[in-house]
């Protein structure tokens, strides 16, 4: 419970086992819950009082650790209910954090991020947003930009001439340094929005490539039936996984090749679509087979930026030809074998890179994973870079100062310094219940 009353209402439903009132702060008492009305005794459970501000929502707290029954948490929070509190809304505890200024709105949505992840590199990235990383990296840019409205105000308010040219020369070079610093926050985009929501991995290739012992070798498991018969995948399957800690959809597909089977037609025709929709595909080859009709024609079904060759079975002899894959345009080739495990520490490493266009940050590093904060981010860029072509054509600094003020305002969307009422409703709307 969380608010003025909450100590008021705890008190008058929970009974220390010690016989001393609910009220010291920070000290965990055991005791029983009971409807005070009734008599009844509704559980035995352990009372923490949080005295204002030192608790999670800033407000005075009082946590009730009950027996984990649902009949019994349900008895006990109508209880509290009936004593005068209500359930929270959605991220209600989180809004209030925010309200009370003990967390900005970065920080905030990192606790639904946390309570979302799936990995350990997520819970990594989110705990690292939630301890501010984000908040401070924008601080001194804000700072700076600040420094930059504070100079033009002044020359405004107090200067009948125009700014001279070495002072503008001076704030051009501050501006193409900012710009500079947002842009590489910016570029982590490219990589953190598959960090925080995952993305579709195809496996693709003609029929006895080794698909399915790929896709195995990737989840872990035999999951994909193998034998050494071609065509035995029909349809899709899929499977959820990570590599490096990103979470990843698998999907095996059916063999491509030309067929007049009307079932494994079906199944290559999904093939295709799984292609178009996947954010990357492997394109599975034999390696120890020369290159066919049926491979090259899949090499130019798949588009490049959204491909990684695989050369599979590379334990056996090597019979393709490496330098007609080249050739054909491959610029992204990994020898690997799905029998030995051979290769797939170096095809991670190339899926990772094919993701994030070559912009992997360091694992530690803060990257963007909101696309809300993307987009006040590359606004913020726009209104510095508008302002410094002003400035350098000789703008008056009344227009140069609305963009500045625009890309200050763009950034304190991040924070949450700048943004309405209907908005934040919009975003605590997606956390869980209460939290």
């Amino acid at each position: 419970m969380s608010g003025p009353a909450s100590l008021e209402i705890a008190r008058s439903m929970f009974r220390p086992a010690s016989g001393e009132a609910l009220g010291e702060a920070a000290r965990a008492r055991f005791g029983r819950v009971v409807d005070c009305e009734s008599g009844d005794h509704l559980d035995e459970a352990v009372a923490t009082y949080f005295k204002a501000p030192h608790s999670y929502s800033g407000e005075d707290v009082v946590e009730l650790s009950c027996h984990g029954s649902p009949v019994v948490l349900r008895r006990v929070l109508a209880r509290a209910v009936a004593l005068g509190a209500r359930v929270a809304e959605p991220g209600e505890f989180t809004f209030r954090a925010f309200f009370n200024r003990r967390i900005d709105l970065a920080q905030a949505q990192a606790v639904r991020d946390l309570i979302d992840a799936q990995t350990d590199y997520q819970a990594r990235v989110a705990t690292r947003q939630l301890e501010g990383a984000l908040s401070k990296r924008l601080t001194p840019l804000k700072d700076g930009l600040v420094e930059v409205i504070v100079h033009l105000e002044s020359s405004v308010e107090f200067v009948e001439d125009d700014i001279s040219p070495e002072a503008s020369s001076a704030l051009l070079v501050k501006l193409d340094g900012l710009v500079e610093a947002l842009k590489g926050i910016s570029r982590s985009f490219s990589f953190g929005r598959y960090v925080k929501e995952g993305f579709d991995l195809a496996i693709v290739g003609r029929p006895n490539v080794g698909k399915s012992s790929v896709f195995n070798r990737l989840i872990g498991t035999d999951r994909a039936i193998v034998t050494e018969l071609p065509g035995t995948t029909r349809d899709a399957l899929y499977e959820s996984t990570s590599i490096s800690g990103v979470p990843v959809r698998l999907i095996d597909t059916a063999g491509i090749r030309e067929t007049n089977d009307v079932v494994e037609t079906i199944g290559i025709t999904r093939s295709r679509t799984a292609i178009a929709d996947a954010d990357i595909s492997l394109v599975i080859l034999d390696r120890s087979e020369p290159l066919t009709g049926d491979d090259a024609k899949l090499l130019d079904l798949v588009p490049e930026k959204r491909r990684i060759v695989v050369l599979n079975k590379d334990d056996l002899e090597r019979r393709l030809d490496w330098d007609e894959l080249v050739n054909r345009g491959a610029t992204s080739i990994v020898a690997a074998s799905a029998l030995t495990g051979g290769g797939f520490d170096e095809l991670g490493a190339a899926i990772l890179a094919r993701l994030s266009g070559d912009e992997v940050p360091e694992r530690d590093d803060v990257m963007l994973t909101d696309a809300r904060h993307y987009d006040a981010v590359r606004r913020a860029i726009g209104q510095v870079d508008s302002a410094r072509g002003l400035m350098r054509e000789r703008e008056s600094e009344e227009v140069v100062l609305l963009r500045l003020h625009g890309a200050l305002a763009a950034l304190g969307e991040v924070t949450g310094e700048t943004l309405t009422e209907d908005i934040l409703g919009q975003i605590f709307a997606t956390f869980c219940v209460g939290k």
